[in-house]
């Protein structure tokens, strides 16, 4: 499976569930393909924000090598399962779809219309976003081991 995780700049949310969805994704020996991009083109080119990377070193994952970049028509041609942190990512991702099955490929992270918050204004926010994201990667991993 091909999945793109996707927030609005690509550094803080996106590339926390990139490392997440990646380390969990091959603990599984799943052998997915695993990626992520931003809505917005601020960031590209960017590391992941240095509150990530420590969230995510801080359990083991390694995010640094990790680089933004703008999300594009043509991911939906690329992956299979596109992930989404809130309405507006959402929103802004359906905007570039051209079908149906475009469509279809995307949902956000979380069950029941849950948003993963931007830690970007309060520092204090980058744990329990990662907590946040971790739950819904595993709840992922654990429906595509059911399935098999």
């Amino acid at each position: 499976m091909r999945i793109l995780m996707v927030c609005l700049g690509n550094i803080c949310r996106s590339p926390l569930a990139e490392g997440i969805m990646r380390h969990l994704a091959t603990e599984q020996r799943l052998g997915w393909t695993v990626d992520s991009a931003g809505t917005g083109n601020w960031h590209v080119g960017d590391p992941p924000d240095p509150r990530s990377v420590q969230v995510a070193r801080k359990h083991g994952i390694d995010i640094s090598g990790l680089r933004g970049r703008q999300f594009q028509t043509a991911d939906f041609d690329n992956f299979d399962r596109i992930f989404v942190m809130d309405l507006n990512n959402y929103r802004d991702v359906l905007g570039k779809s051209r079908s149906e099955e475009d469509r279809n490929k995307v949902q956000l992270l979380l069950d029941q219309q849950q948003p993963v918050p931007d830690p970007w204004y309060d520092d204090a926010l980058f744990e329990p976003v990662y907590q946040l994201i971790l739950n819904g990667c595993k709840r992922i991993v654990t429906a595509a081991e059911y399935s098999k």
